[in-house]
């Protein structure tokens, strides 16, 4: 785990820019030293552990890493990275240079005999990276708290993006890539890179899928394709002599890596999993499966009745933004147990929900995609499956929920297209001041590269909604920690072949990840494998606003510092507030309020941190 920070300055007289100070405003562990490299008006540098060298310098050239290169040219153990980029720049220039690795990744090059800067990020943006382009100068930065110690700088926020985190779900935080939660910095995309020359920045994209036909094997091969590339992408990122822990739970994704782990190793893994006394979140029974065969010691982490407040505070002071949900809590705690045990390594199941239409809405896309091709049998047989496998009391399965559904999110006119859903979008718009921002004016991009519903709903959770925020929230628990995270699902070479494997092997009679459960026979215990009921990754946050939890809540909406944001109705909060314990407290059969909640205090916290950092940023300036 490290971070890295840098300018290039247009001018002799850099202002006062200082990448050391930079540096030591990302430094998150006592252990963790500076490095910087500096050639004409360029300087670069990274922070982390002494061990692990992250920058190099050879002839007219710079570069510095944060991340790790998993290819088989690129061993991350035995090479530096910096002077893996220097190399593959040489022979290719930069954005082929990318192409050629298959890791997690930030990463800067500067050459002096053009003048250039580049920054490049990894293809699905495992690794943060912020830049900031003033008028004297271009620095870029692991997270938003290095640029705000710059010359004119300051933390002034970006409306939009506090709007959306307000009262928008959680989904459409990262609608717009390059957007951050700051007025003067943005984000480099995922799968892009920037090159900085003369004061002027060109951002291009380095890599993405086509619209490929679907794979023409049969199941058998395909889940034998699948087992291999699931292997070798765990085995290639087994790090050596580190401690390694696998983050577990009752599901397929989790399972999948940690299985995959002990064959690859021949033996028995270190698992962590977040317990709750609350049955309706806790995994434990269904984990019991796979720990006699697959586990060495199974870490319980328990986060029944977490100090939320507490823990939001310290969590925001490390992220430099509110944190999407209620889920990364738990894994803030974890990642702290896992640090305090002596772990540096997790390796966990994120990106296999989306790859494996594991989510419930892909049944929608599913179903939209049969009746795009007029499979009216098949279709009809799907439902009823879906309807037998998943009713709820609450979120009810029928085919007129699925008529009702699709005529809001998809296009039928073209080919794949998926609209927003603009019920769930628009759930809390009226929470927020109209003054302040009007949601119903939001209208989310909505990509759609492929002629599937399911695909383009995949891509889009992929590179604009579920996945970005869940990024971004893990890289900030791990370096509040000093625990890198690994992730086998982010394979490219797994993405690309799952974006051509169908929909009817992914979705079959009603249950998801038909494939990987076919590609796990013989690693995953049958009881995990052929499991149908699916918890979900998530934490009772419900419990969390009552009883003395509501209490604070209120206390803090009935603040005179809440009324003087300007962003909520405090009167709809607390309205909100009252509807959320009926709902929990006399076990009503209709949906909570947790995540508008969640998002609210998170934005509260932070926003009492922003200001801090504004205070500081103009002393400086």
């Amino acid at each position: 785990m490290s971070r890295i920070a840098g300018h290039l300055s247009f001018a002799d007289d850099t202002g006062g820019v200082s990448l050391q100070r930079a540096l030591k405003s990302l430094r998150h562990r006592l252990e963790w030293e500076e490095r910087t490299v500096a050639l004409a008006r360029a300087q670069m540098g990274w922070c982390g552990h002494p061990r692990q060298a992250r920058t190099a310098k050879r002839n007219r050239l710079l570069a510095v890493v944060d991340g790790n290169f998993y290819n088989g040219s690129v061993e991350r153990n035995c090479q530096n990275p910096a002077e893996v980029v220097l190399a593959l720049y040489e022979e290719r220039g930069f954005a082929e240079a990318l192409q050629c690795i298959n890791g997690d990744f930030a990463l800067a090059l500067y050459d002096g005999a053009t003048g250039k800067l580049w920054v490049g990020r990894d293809r699905f943006g495992a690794k943060p990276l912020y830049y900031a382009n003033k008028p004297a100068y271009f620095a870029f930065a692991s997270q938003p708290r290095a640029l705000l110690t710059m010359p004119g700088m300051t933390a002034e926020l970006n409306r939009r993006s506090v709007a959306l985190f307000a009262a928008c779900h959680y989904r459409h935080f990262d609608n717009e890539p390059t957007r951050s939660f700051y007025r003067d910095i943005e984000q480099l995309p995922a799968a892009h890179c920037l090159c900085v020359h003369d004061g002027t920045t060109k951002l291009q994209r380095y890599w993405q899928m086509d619209d490929l036909p679907d794979h023409d094997g049969s199941e058998t091969e395909m889940a034998e394709t699948y087992r291999g590339l699931l292997l070798d992408a765990v085995r290639i990122r087994l790090p050596r002599n580190e401690t390694v822990g696998f983050t577990l739970s009752g599901g397929m994704d989790s399972s999948s890596v940690l299985s995959c782990a002990a064959f690859v190793t021949r033996e028995k893994q270190h698992a962590f999993s977040t317990v709750y006394e609350d049955r309706t979140y806790d995994e434990s029974a269904d984990i019991q499966a796979i720990l006699p065969s697959m586990v060495k010691q199974w870490h319980r982490v328990d986060v029944s009745q977490p100090d939320v407040f507490g823990i939001v505070e310290r969590m925001v002071q490390v992220h430099d933004e509110p944190v999407a949900t209620a889920t990364w809590l738990s894994h803030f705690v974890l990642c702290e147990q896992a640090e305090a045990e002596g772990f540096t390594n997790l390796f966990g199941g994120l990106g296999g929900d989306e790859l494996n239409a594991g989510e419930y809405e892909y049944f929608f896309y599913h179903f939209a995609d049969l009746r795009q091709a007029g499979c009216t049998q098949a279709l009809q047989e799907e439902i009823a499956q879906w309807v037998k496998h998943h009713d709820h009391p609450i979120f009810r399965k029928s085919p007129d929920v699925v008529d009702a559904t699709l005529s809001r999110v998809v296009d039928f006119t073209v080919p794949g297209r998926c609209l927003p859903d603009r019920r769930r979008l628009e759930r809390y718009a009226s929470v927020l001041d109209s003054d302040f921002f009007d949601l119903t004016e939001f209208e989310p991009v909505m990509d759609h590269p492929f002629r599937s519903c399911l695909r383009n709903r995949t891509y889009q959770d992929i590179f604009r909604e579920t996945v970005p925020c869940c990024l971004r929230a893990q890289d900030r628990n791990g370096a509040a920690f000093g625990v890198e995270h690994i992730m086998p699902f982010f394979d490219h070479r797994l993405v690309e072949f799952m974006f051509r494997v169908p929909g009817r092997a992914k979705i079959r009679s009603g249950v998801t990840k038909h494939l990987l459960r076919e590609a796990m026979k013989g690693l995953v215990p049958d009881a995990t494998r052929t499991r149908i009921k699916k918890t979900g990754w998530n934490a009772p946050a419900h419990l969390w606003f009552t009883g003395r939890g509501a209490d604070q809540v209120r206390d803090l909406v009935r603040s005179q510092r809440f009324r003087e944001m300007g962003i909520y109705r405090t009167d709809a909060v607390e309205r909100i507030l009252r509807e959320h314990e009926r709902i929990v407290e006399m076990g009503v059969q209709e949906e909570n309020h947790m995540m508008f909640l969640w998002q609210m205090v998170n934005l509260e916290l932070w926003l009492q941190t922003s200001r801090a950092l504004s205070s500081n940023s103009q002393k400086r300036a």
